[in-house]
């Protein structure tokens, strides 16, 4: 029985793969966040090489060798058997799950950051600005600045920043600038602050601040690390690995189940198996986004065009939302509270291809703690939703005696959240509704777009 499958660095992908090539209708334009028509993103937010794979519909786009080398740090990662978890939950179901946690960073976002810092460091920029939510994206593209020798400044979101201090520390080790949001060195985060002195924060008003900073500055780019089709794209290594991974185990998944906060780590898994179910190879393969009910972008967000930020300076999606101004309730999984979600995950979800489930809080921590104590591994609270989930589908398979394989997106650890743990297990922890007011006060300000 082989509990870890494994892959040489000769099997690791040479090229990112690109859903835009299999789509069957191609996806939605972005529209100026001023003028409201169709646009590519404009050249002072990111760098030219990123624009160009943003709206790319070749299949294949190569992982340049610089790149490469320093992804052997960490990949290929690991696919893991639970053979502990399926004995304890008594499931006929073959269990999986993709490691990302064996980063550097802890988690999935160093895939794109080390890109990211990579075409900007190639295009002559000394310095970057972005947001953080939980502060692993954060932290990844602290490290992937100091690869190549670029500035950081981040913006993490003030709830996170208070309950995440090790996150900023990281940061901070890797060289970046880390300051909570809203805050007092940006014209946004000033005025923020002052309607609310208290407020705790969002991912969207930190991309508000973060552009802003980039807006200002001409030897700053903006680094985004979720939502955009270019980091979904760089993403894809996880998937491509899996699926040479899964062959070797002669377990193809019938279930794969992620969490989505803006979508990069589950995407990035099950990208290169949704064309399996778009050919009609696997018509009947079951991809299942996870999110957490406090913020159901997907479950009960509207299907509509909406800003990326609170301020109105990112370009208009047409993307499941519960408002630009919408800030969620304090939950732990700090990267899963976002307003929105990648445009590509809503339009695999309004064409049929992938399904998405909303859970608590609660009963999340519950499964993560079921999952550390039979798998040895401490989740972060964003898989933790996803684990839930895959319980629930495993329990399934032992109530109708079915024994499919189901794969899990594990995008990090938990060892910096371990403060979410404790209010769990001290029964502090709390669930928190869908906040509906909230959402329909905030829908009232999506943008006025021509039809």
């Amino acid at each position: 029985m082989d509990t870890k499958i494994t892959l040489t660095e000769k099997e690791m992908p040479t090229a990112w793969y690109n859903i835009q090539a299999d789509l069957p209708e191609p996806m939605p334009p972005l529209l100026h966040p001023g003028t409201k028509e169709p646009t590519r993103l404009p050249p002072p937010l990111f760098a030219d090489e990123l624009n160009t794979q943003e709206f790319s519909t070749e299949r294949y786009i190569d992982i340049p060798e610089e790149i490469q080398e320093i992804y052997k740090l960490w990949r290929p990662t690991p696919l893991y058997r639970a053979y502990r978890l399926e004995k304890a939950l008594d499931t006929p179901a073959n269990i999986y799950y993709k490691y990302e946690g064996v980063s550097p960073a802890g988690s999935h976002k160093l895939n794109t950051a080390t890109a990211q810092a990579y075409y900007n460091k190639k295009e002559g920029i000394k310095r970057l600005a972005t947001e953080t939510g939980a502060g692993q994206w954060g932290s990844a593209l602290a490290l992937g600045c100091q690869f190549f020798g670029l500035e950081l400044k981040v913006y993490m979101v003030k709830i996170s920043y208070e309950q995440k201090p090790y996150r900023r520390i990281m940061m901070e080790t890797w060289g970046a600038n880390c300051v909570a949001s809203p805050s007092e060195d940006t014209e946004i985060g000033r005025k923020i602050l002052k309607e609310d002195p208290e407020c705790t924060g969002s991912l969207g008003m930190a991309i508000s601040e973060a552009i802003e900073d980039a807006f200002s500055r001409d030897d700053t780019h903006y680094a985004l690390g979720s939502v955009v089709n270019h980091v979904l794209l760089h993403q894809t290594v996880i998937g491509q690995e899996a699926m040479k991974q899964v062959e070797k185990a002669d377990a193809y998944p019938d279930i794969i189940i992620g969490c989505i906060g803006g979508g990069s780590n589950f995407a990035g898994v099950y990208l290169p198996f949704v064309k399996d179910k778009i050919s009609g190879k696997k018509p009947n393969l079951q991809i299942i986004n996870v999110e957490p009910e406090a913020c159901p972008t997907v479950t009960k967000g509207p299907y509509t065009w909406d800003y990326g930020d609170v301020a109105g300076m990112a370009p208009i999606c047409l993307m499941n939302t519960l408002g630009h101004t919408f800030v969620p309730p304090p939950v732990h999984a700090g990267g899963l509270r976002y307003h929105g979600m990648a445009p590509i995950i809503c339009h695999l979800h309004k064409l049929g291809f992938v399904e998405a489930r909303a859970v608590y809080q609660i009963p999340t921590f519950e499964a993560a703690i079921q999952f550390a104590r039979t798998e040895g591994i401490i989740p972060a609270p964003e898989p933790a939703h996803a684990i839930k989930v895959m319980i629930d589908e495993a329990l399934k398979c032992k109530e109708s005696g079915e024994k499919k394989n189901i794969l899990l997106a594990l995008s990090g650890h938990g060892h910096f959240d371990l403060g979410s743990y404790e209010k769990y297990l001290s029964g502090e922890l709390e669930d928190y509704e869908y906040p509906k007011e909230k959402v329909e006060e905030a829908l009232k300000h999506l943008p006025q777009v021509p039809a």
